[in-house]
């Protein structure tokens, strides 16, 4: 199993209201793309607030294999949805940061 982690620092301005939204509707990738067994989302809670550097929200998917992590990287519908989460981070493609670990 594959676990995509993204970290996201996001607009001081941008309301919880958009933030729902954008996971909702990444949330519904699972319909649309076989072998996803699980997305979650969390704030980040840290005290080390330096270190944080304004990452403070959060979204992981879990892939049954490789094959269905690339066919959600290269899915059209994904792709859109991540130019928008793009659009209402901070420093554009600088406020996300994406690391995937095999469980």
């Amino acid at each position: 199993m594959i676990r995509h982690l993204v970290h996201l620092r996001f607009k001081s301005d941008t309301d919880a209201a958009t933030k729902q939204s954008l996971y909702d509707r990444l949330s519904d990738l699972r319909s649309r793309i076989d072998g996803i067994e699980d997305f979650q989302t969390r704030a980040n809670l840290s005290v080390e607030t330096p270190l944080v550097r304004g990452f403070l929200d959060m979204f992981w998917f879990d892939f049954r294999d490789v094959a269905v992590r690339d066919a959600y990287l290269g899915d059209e519908v994904h792709q859109a949805i991540g130019a928008d989460i793009v659009s209402c981070l901070d420093g554009g493609a600088d406020g996300v940061f994406v690391c995937d670990i095999e469980l």
